[in-house]
């Protein structure tokens, strides 16, 4: 299956990656980036970087293990994207921290990091508050995450009439404000161990062949 670990950056996934890596049984973890970001990656790009993800984890689903990916990926992208449907199942964590926090961490990466990234201050806290509104309600802002370069490639269609309380749309929030790593990496071994639980008892909600009988093949995204 597919374990989806998405934050806002300072949320404190690179951290929380190395605490993990080893501790858990059939289990890959990967961060989104090893595969290189281009210069000018935008949104497209993440898009179409999602369906080799997703072909990376049925390469390992077929041989019994599972894939951990962290990352900007927010749960509905990697729905809509076309090979997802061929995962056994998906199971998604928000890693989140406070706004003050946040501001904190971004802070103390310095000026350099800050400008290499094209970003400000105020578009990360703003990912962050857009992620945690996604988390909760899958209409939620959703043009945030569309694009027309990549508009025929994905099936938003799949999860468009979802409404927040969906039993689909279940996605586990992690607070790492005041946590400690080993913590956090803790309390999500104890996640990983429980969404297997629910596909082994044959009662996890997103399994990836419901996917393909949700509108599939369809591009119209609009709610």
């Amino acid at each position: 299956m597919f374990f989806l670990l998405f934050g806002s950056s300072c949320s404190g996934k690179t951290l929380v990656l190395d605490a993990l890596r080893g501790r858990v049984d059939a289990l890959v973890v990967h961060d989104f980036d090893e595969i290189g970001v281009p210069a000018g990656a935008d949104l497209a790009w993440r898009h179409r970087a999602n369906e080799e993800w997703v072909r990376r984890a049925l390469e390992h689903q077929a041989r019994g293990t599972d894939l951990l990916l962290a990352g900007q990926t927010p749960l509905g992208e990697l729905l809509a994207t076309p090979s997802a449907s061929r995962l056994e199942a998906i199971s998604a964590c928000l890693l989140d921290c406070d706004d003050v926090i946040r501001l904190e961490r971004l802070t103390a990466r310095g000026p350099e990091w800050l400008s290499q990234t094209g970003g400000t201050l105020r578009t990360y806290v703003n990912w962050a508050g857009w992620m945690r509104g996604h988390a909760a309600d899958p209409r939620s802002s959703v043009d945030v995450i569309r694009c027309d370069a990549a508009w025929d490639e994905m099936r938003w269609s799949r999860w468009n009439l979802w409404r927040a309380g969906d039993p689909r749309w279940r996605v586990r929030v992690v607070d790492t404000s005041a946590s400690p790593v080993e913590e956090v990496a803790g309390e999500l071994v104890e996640w990983i161990g429980e969404e297997r639980a629910l596909l082994r008892a044959g009662t996890h909600p997103l399994r990836g062949h419901e996917l393909a009988t949700s509108h599939e093949g369809s591009c119209d995204g609009n709610a």
